[in-house]
């Protein structure tokens, strides 16, 4: 039986690379090929530079993949980028544009919005991979990072590359994962600060909702910034949202502005398909005790009183922490987060959200 393109990729991706990320994340692979049981492909270094220092990892490459079974041969080639062309500005900010209708990209059926009434909740770290998740599961799956000021998306998927742009107007997202990804991270530098008032807000999130060549999608999930700000606003007003997701973790002071991030959405009209309750506890991994470190039951509490469902109750998790620093998300294993966050998306498409 011959491999599939799933199974090389996945070999792949568990080659990383010095400065970060491994082959699949960082988009090298190209012209994958299988033939019976001969598998083909190129490894595409970013620089002739970086592609002298290759060498052993191409024969690694070849040496994982010949160890799947079903593999009669593998063979992969060695390339680089030559010198890059000048690309045309593309600039990331502005105010927003006059539009006709609704700010939905075309192709994506369902816009779904995951938001918090508080940061530090860890909401980034469910976007993520919940979108691995209905990937996984063979949904056409994009994540905007929508955080202007403080995003997370790039580290968490372990990419450090610029998007393309052909003619400065139109942007080329990233794919990682199984994910399409757009998120201002990939525009600046890890440490530069977004300096920006609202009406820059509005144009960067414009452009990265219509400007984004999104394609066909199942759905776009939008990591959106803490609180009830403007970007909440002009996505609730200016856009048509199959639902909003809140994550909190159960303690009182969360679940204050968890409940105003739910009076937001529901004052903008967008209905909110459940709550996620976040570190709702801590599993001793020495003795398996069960300790509540945030309280317990606040979240349970809030969605019974507005008749809205729980939709997943995840631990506090070292592998979760671990994968979302390193660039590769728990949702890609097969331990017990991965399966919590299979189930999410099983959920979601199961009651045909997704």
């Amino acid at each position: 039986m011959s491999p599939t393109q799933e199974a090389v990729k996945a070999e792949l991706a568990r080659l990383d690379l010095p400065d970060g990320g491994n082959l699949i994340s960082r988009d090298m692979i190209r012209a994958l090929s299988i033939e019976g049981g001969a598998v083909r492909f190129v490894i595409e270094a970013p620089s002739p530079e970086m592609a002298k220092h290759m060498e052993p990892l191409r024969a690694a490459a070849e040496r994982a993949v010949m160890a799947l079974e079903g593999v009669t041969s593998a063979s992969a080639a060695l390339t680089a980028h030559g010198p890059a062309a000048k690309a045309p500005s593309l600039k990331i900010g502005g105010h927003a544009k006059p539009q006709e209708g609704k700010m939905n990209p075309p192709g994506v059926k369902a816009v779904i919005a995951i938001g918090s009434g508080k940061g530090g909740v860890g909401k980034s770290t469910v976007s993520s991979n919940l979108a691995v998740a209905l990937a996984r599961a063979g949904k056409k799956v994009g994540l905007l990072d929508a955080d202007i000021h403080g995003p997370s998306q790039p580290r968490m998927f372990g990419i450090s590359k610029r998007p393309a742009s052909p003619d400065g107007k139109t942007i080329i997202p990233l794919q990682a994962h199984g994910v399409t990804l757009m998120s201002i991270g990939f525009m600046l530098p890890e440490d530069k600060a977004v300096v920006w008032r609202g009406p820059m807000l509005m144009g960067a999130l414009q452009q990265m909702m219509m400007q984004v060549e999104w394609g066909e999608l199942d759905v776009l999930l939008i990591d959106l910034p803490p609180g009830t700000g403007d970007v909440q606003l002009s996505l609730g007003q200016k856009s048509d949202l199959a639902g909003a997701i809140v994550v909190s973790t159960p303690q009182d002071v969360a679940m204050i502005d968890a409940r105003k991030a739910l009076d937001a959405f529901d004052t903008l009209k967008v209905p909110v398909l459940g709550l996620i309750e976040n570190m709702s506890m801590f599993i001793c991994p020495d003795c398996g005790r069960e300790a509540h470190l945030f309280g317990q039951g606040g979240v349970a509490a809030e969605a019974e009183k507005l008749g809205l469902p729980v939709l997943a109750q995840l631990p506090i998790d070292l592998d979760t922490r671990i994968g979302g620093d390193e660039g590769r998300p728990v949702a890609l294993g097969d331990g017990v987060m991965a399966q919590a966050y299979a189930t999410l998306a099983d959920r979601f498409i199961k009651g045909g959200i997704v």
